[in-house]
């Protein structure tokens, strides 16, 4: 029975694991299971008219991914281009989306009770599409709905890929 619940990236006592990155100087994690692949950064083609945080789309294997630089959508200070930089492809169900960030960190498993509720912080992320953050050592994790974060009107995404 261990492998069968191994696979479903759930562990027995409800552990979840995330994909952690960095975005400027905080640490965030979002759900490893929405995580299709990770690809070096390589300039997407221009949208025309997409707000300044879509780089553009890439033609992945035949489908046409939208870019995001969570980097220009949070604000942050620099978007430098360099070999640590990265493209996190998400599968989101309907839809695929690739994201800018700074560099990925590794996988981490949290269980339920490193977990705490967010608190209102003044974050440029709406509070909405922030689940909670993970705290495991001295390490604090901003944990993303990215699904929710994607979907929202605002990132301009709907409608780039139908």
């Amino acid at each position: 029975m261990g492998m069968m619940e191994k696979m479903d990236g759930l562990t027995s006592a409800g552990t979840r694991e995330y994909l952690t990155f960095r975005l400027d100087q905080e640490e965030y994690g979002i759900d490893i299971l929405k995580v299709q692949e990770i690809r070096g950064y390589e300039p997407p083609t221009r949208v025309a008219n997409a707000p300044n945080f879509i780089k553009g789309v890439v033609n992945l294997r035949g489908t046409i991914v939208p870019i995001v630089d969570m980097r220009l959508k949070f604000n942050c200070s620099k978007a430098a281009y360099d070999s640590f930089t990265v493209v996190i492809i998400l599968n989101l169900g309907s839809r695929i989306v690739g994201i800018v960030v700074d560099s990925v960190s590794d996988v981490m498993e949290l269980p339920p009770e490193s977990l705490k509720a967010a608190p209102e912080i003044d974050s440029v992320i709406d509070s909405g599409s922030v689940l909670g953050l993970g705290s495991l050592g001295d390490r604090m994790l901003i944990l993303l709905d990215i699904e929710r974060l994607m979907s929202d009107p605002d990132m301009g995404l709907v409608g780039l890929s139908d």
